[in-house]
């Protein structure tokens, strides 16, 4: 059984400029699952970098509020909800609130560098 704590994982900041703290991925346990998920942070008035990723994601959004960009399309998103992110999509979150935006990220296949790339 494994088992870990949010608090026992480090944060650091993400490519995308959201503050991560990665929970499971299979290349860092010996984990036999195909996915990897993360807990991401946005802070008030902060957006992440628009990115793309060749993997599926799903953002499941457990406190705060905000919207949710992708390609051409914006949502508000507020806890508790989920969001789907096809594959090579241009995304990117905003906080709208004014407390931390924080969510899930789930990424399949496990996300890696070389699967995203950030726009600028």
């Amino acid at each position: 059984m494994l088992i870990k704590n949010l608090k026992d994982c480090p944060e650091f900041t993400a490519g995308d400029d959201s503050l991560l703290r990665e929970l499971f991925h299979p290349d860092k346990a010996d984990l036999d699952i195909p996915y990897s998920l993360a807990h991401a942070t946005v802070h008030p008035k902060r957006k992440t970098i628009p990115h793309r990723l060749k993997a599926s994601e799903v953002y499941y959004i457990i406190q705060g509020k905000g919207i949710m960009h992708i390609n051409d399309e914006s949502a508000e998103v507020t806890a508790p909800s989920a969001v789907y992110i096809p594959p090579n999509s241009t995304q990117y979150i905003e906080n709208t609130g004014t407390s931390d935006l924080k969510f899930l990220c789930i990424v399949d296949p496990a996300w890696r560098s070389e699967l995203e790339q950030i726009l600028h």
